[in-house]
């Protein structure tokens, strides 16, 4: 089980006619899958997320175009710029995240371990500091 969050190499089949990648639960993907969504349509200069889970974990994939993943554990944040539809940003309950920096036509793909429940979210950026550090 990952504690951390990480990037993600997903399979990737080669071939003239267009290439082909996927994922897998639990070979690629440390969790069930349990809801899938997708943003698109991100006017520039928007952000989407601000928020942390307290108990569901996410898998994020840039099927289209390039956007920023930020992350913040409590104390210290960390970037991870996903453009390539073969690499996805996994991330465990308890991380703030926001994504930003979407070009053009972007398609996130995310999929998650747990079905929608607004009690779950963290959206309260000093909330959130309080409950991950003590």
């Amino acid at each position: 089980m990952f504690t951390k969050p990480q990037l993600l190499q997903l399979p990737k089949i080669v071939d003239p006619r267009g290439n082909l990648s996927f994922f897998e639960s639990p070979r690629q993907l440390p969790f069930e899958i349990a809801r899938t969504y997708w943003i698109y349509d991100v006017p520039g200069g928007e952000i989407r997320g601000s928020h942390a889970f307290k108990e569901q974990q996410e898998f994020i994939v840039a099927l289209s175009g390039s956007f920023d993943v930020v992350l913040h554990d409590g104390n210290e944040e960390i970037k991870f710029s996903l453009n390539r539809s073969y690499y996805g940003v996994f991330i465990p309950k308890m991380y703030w995240r926001r994504m930003e920096n979407f070009s053009t036509n972007a398609l996130a793909l995310i999929v998650s371990d747990k079905h929608f429940d607004e009690q779950d979210y963290i959206r309260d950026f000093e909330e959130f500091k309080l409950l991950k550090n003590g």
